[in-house]
């Protein structure tokens, strides 16, 4: 053998050794943080490379999805949102866990939990979004599973306003329904879901007899008197148009910002006289709100806004639990509103707003809720599970699909499960209680809309 051929295997043998310790090396490359954002990089620019801008029907459907976040933004971030964060930072701050739990916990006796939940809506006159961070609050300080789910159907579904509306412009019959199916809904869906997940429940129970007795910086009664003057101010601000300028509704309607004004100024004297807020403060911020009222006479939301913007400045120039308060409210703000505003994008994208068109055709929608099918009231109970309604626009919607043929079966079940669900409360769900939780309840809901709506329908064809 020559002494190249030699060479070239000594080479051969040494560049074998070269690439065996080339592949022993590891990967500087983790793909396991690698392929999520290229996933999502690719996936974006398929979307825009394909996307139908010059469909008309696309067109339309994402005008009608920015008309709809505008409206959102419009008609319920000032007036509901942005005091039930308050309501639920207030929640977080103020109760105490122990309290909760007491009440309300895993633990608690099961008539009054249930009972309170249940009933909730009647107080509060909120939509399937304002009732979130209120939610949010009593679960983040260890309310049961049962009873937190419990309130958070009644809330939006329980409203003595639109049960009154329902009764009045689509019949006796179906108010009746929708009362009635409101709050046994509230309470069967609590108890499932307890059952569904009563390990975790007990694991809760348990917790709560380990906890001490609260210590409270005030008594219940003050605490109560607080809230309720949040409360008071998210309700008359928030307070419906009724059908007809007469009757009570009407009467309460005419002098909303009268009341609104007063549990305003109750929520002001309360601040000064148990939390140490500086008088000055309040003074200020009431006297801004208070020429601003008389100047927009006629534009309510400016004196509102004005009023939003003293409570958030007092909160955050006085030190102690005014401080805390503001910081949990803005936590609540992080996590719900970004998903609200991405969910109502694109249920505004799928459905359009009422009365209009997004890519799915409204014809489609009145021509599969015909009869009193199980299809047709399990796709009204699906379409009302993900379509967003503002608290009363879901009777006015109704009263023109029973008009082109909407069987009365399928539209108690749009009833009891639109208001209480959306697409953009189920994201939010989904951060608060987790993927598992949040799709039995969704689940639960619209199964038992569906089974509501064929026995109505049997018996009020």
């Amino acid at each position: 053998m020559d002494n190249a051929t030699v060479t070239e295997g000594k080479v051969a043998a040494e560049g074998s050794v070269v690439v065996e310790e080339e592949e022993s090396q590891p990967s500087i490359i983790d793909w396991k943080d690698l392929w999520k954002p290229m996933s999502l990089i690719v996936g974006l620019f398929v979307v825009f490379f394909y996307l139908p801008i010059d469909n008309n029907r696309f067109a339309g459907a994402v005008i009608e999805s920015l008309a709809l976040a505008k409206w959102y933004a419009e008609e319920h971030v000032i007036l509901c949102l942005v005091p039930a964060f308050f309501i639920a930072g207030g929640i977080a701050c103020f109760v105490s866990q122990a309290a909760v739990m007491k009440y309300l916990g895993a633990g608690a006796k099961k008539v009054l939990a249930y009972g309170v939940a249940s009933v909730s809506g009647t107080i509060l006159a909120v939509c399937s979004c304002t009732i979130l961070p209120l939610f949010a609050g009593i679960w983040k300080r260890g309310a049961g599973l049962g009873p937190a789910v419990a309130f958070l159907y009644s809330g939006p579904a329980i409203n003595i306003l639109a049960i009154v509306l329902t009764a009045r412009v689509l019949g006796l019959a179906i108010g009746i329904g929708r009362a009635v199916g409101a709050v046994v809904f509230s309470i069967v869906i609590g108890l499932l879901m307890y059952l569904i997940f009563r390990k975790e429940e007990q694991a809760k129970a348990e917790a709560a007899m380990m906890m001490p007795e609260p210590e409270v910086a005030r008594p219940l009664w003050q605490n109560v008197t607080y809230f309720a003057a949040m409360v008071g101010i998210l309700v008359s601000a928030t307070w419906g148009k009724p059908a007809e300028p007469v009757g009570v509704w009407n009467a309460i309607y005419s002098v909303k910002w009268y009341l609104t004004g007063g549990f305003a100024v109750l929520l002001g004297i309360l601040l000064v006289t148990w939390f140490r807020v500086k008088a000055y403060k309040v003074a200020i911020a009431g006297a801004v709100v208070l020429t601003l009222a008389i100047l927009f006479p006629h534009e309510p939301l400016v004196a509102f806004s004005a009023g939003i913007i003293g409570i958030t400045v007092i909160t955050t120039t006085t030190r102690g639990e005014t401080e805390s308060w503001f910081l949990s409210t803005w936590d609540f703000t992080k996590q719900i509103m970004p998903l609200l505003f991405a969910g109502v994008l694109v249920a505004g994208l799928l459905l359009g707003r009422p009365g209009s068109e997004g890519l799915i055709p409204s014809r489609w929608v009145s021509g599969l809720v015909g009869g009193n099918s199980v299809g047709a009231n399990l796709f009204a109970s699906v379409v009302g599970a993900f379509m967003y309604f503002a608290t009363l626009t879901e009777v006015p919607i109704l009263q023109g699909l029973l008009g082109a043929g909407m069987g009365k079966g399928p539209a108690l079940a749009l009833l009891l499960a639109g208001p209480a669900l959306s697409l953009p409360n189920m994201l939010v769900i989904r951060s608060v209680m987790g993927t598992k939780k949040t799709a039995v309840f969704v689940s639960l809901v619209v199964i038992m809309a569906t089974i509501s709506g064929l026995i109505f329908g049997r018996f009020f064809a």
